[in-house]
């Protein structure tokens, strides 16, 4: 669910493009070497039997995430930049980072707590996104690297900081766990009640960055029910049946099967899918929820996680305009996203599941992401 601009005509046609010259590779640690608002960025590898993860404490964002495809070639699934300066890039905001304090969009830039009433910045069509400007993925986080295979970050969002209340105080612990899987581990904690749905927004393409769409990548998703949402991508009352709609992934289906399925306004309003998925599995209980496989490479990433719900995001305004790690543009549809999360907007909604962090309280969430064939 990006804020990048609005989709025009893919620059060249890449459905199916060549990957075979490119040589995916972790980036270079040096070229992450940097200062952002006085504090140092830097990058960290993780490694396991099975896959390499590359993330720098700017935004708590994965760069690189290299799994093997189903004849063992190496292939960089994560979508990312080769160094830090090109994510200071306005259009790179939300490639890979963990966002809040509050993921997904907050109607209007406004909600009401304990009687008083929170202006929070806009950044998407009047609403907030991912914390508007100032959240997580703008800062560089306090960054302890534990092992060869885990790494804590940890973030202090002021009082007051993108509108929000209290000092909220946010860690965030990937670790491969299995050889094959990436886990990330949340807590958060709050000096005053606040709005809090920390989530990772990692951009995918299981057949490679720059290897063209996304559309024949082939999707499950554990959910009877989705998010209606208004233009501006707000969700609309109670969660709707997917039965009979174009939302109905609950068996494995190519990605654009159905995306350009005639007057369907739920699709007009977000040029594709960009919505919210209320998950079958227990609140709190870690497992398996969505699963998602390159339909060249075969690399199948499956999604367990704590969350009610799961945002996808199938790249609907990517135009060419960003240049991956490996120099190729990223046109529409090419990159996808599959963020855990409670429901977008749901300081305004008192039915939704809770948000609200308070004072004495700890707010934990699991998400793994795992890797094969």
């Amino acid at each position: 669910m990006a804020n990048t601009p609005a989709a025009g005509t893919p620059e060249t046609d890449s459905t199916t493009a060549d990957t075979s010259a490119i040589n995916y590779a972790l980036p270079d640690p040096k070229a992450f070497d940097g200062t952002i608002e006085g504090k140092k960025t830097a990058l960290y590898i993780l490694k396991g039997d099975k896959i390499q993860v590359a993330i720098t404490n700017y935004g708590a964002r994965i760069v690189s995430l290299i799994a093997p495809d189903k004849d063992g070639k190496p292939v960089d699934v994560a979508l990312g930049f080769s160094n830090i300066s090109d994510y200071e890039k306005p259009g790179a905001a939300f490639f890979g980072p963990v966002v809040g304090r509050f993921g997904n969009r907050i109607g209007k830039a406004t909600f009401t707590l304990d009687g008083k009433t929170y202006k929070t910045e806009q950044n998407n069509n009047g609403n907030t996104l991912h914390g508007g400007p100032s959240g997580f993925h703008s800062h560089v986080w306090d960054a302890k690297q534990i092992d060869d295979k885990t790494l804590q970050l940890t973030y202090l969002s002021k009082d007051g900081e993108g509108g929000f209340p209290g000092n909220l105080t946010t860690t965030v612990t990937y670790s491969i766990v299995d050889g094959n899987a990436l886990k990330l581990d949340y807590k958060a904690t709050t000096d005053k009640a606040t709005p809090v749905n920390p989530t990772s927004h990692g951009f995918f393409n299981l057949n490679g960055e720059g290897s063209g769409t996304i559309n024949n990548h082939v999707l499950m998703i554990d959910a009877d029910r989705y998010s209606v949402v208004d233009k501006g991508l707000i969700p609309q009352g109670e969660p709707q049946p997917v039965a009979g709609t174009p939302f109905d992934f609950r068996k494995p289906t190519p990605i654009g099967a159905r995306v350009d399925t005639p007057n369907n306004e739920q699709l007009k309003f977000a040029g594709g899918y960009d919505h919210n998925w209320v998950l079958n599995t227990k609140v709190g209980t870690l497992a398996k929820i969505a699963e998602v496989t390159g339909d060249k490479s075969g690399i199948k990433m499956t999604i367990m996680t704590t969350e009610p719900a799961i945002q996808f995001y199938g790249g609907n305004f990517f135009n060419g305009k960003d240049k991956g790690k490996y120099g190729r543009a990223i046109n529409l549809r090419e990159a996808l996203a599959l963020e855990t999360q409670h429901y977008p907007d749901s300081p305004n909604h008192p039915t939704y599941p809770n948000t609200i962090l308070k004072p004495g309280q700890t707010y934990t969430q699991t998400t793994v992401y795992a890797f094969g064939q």
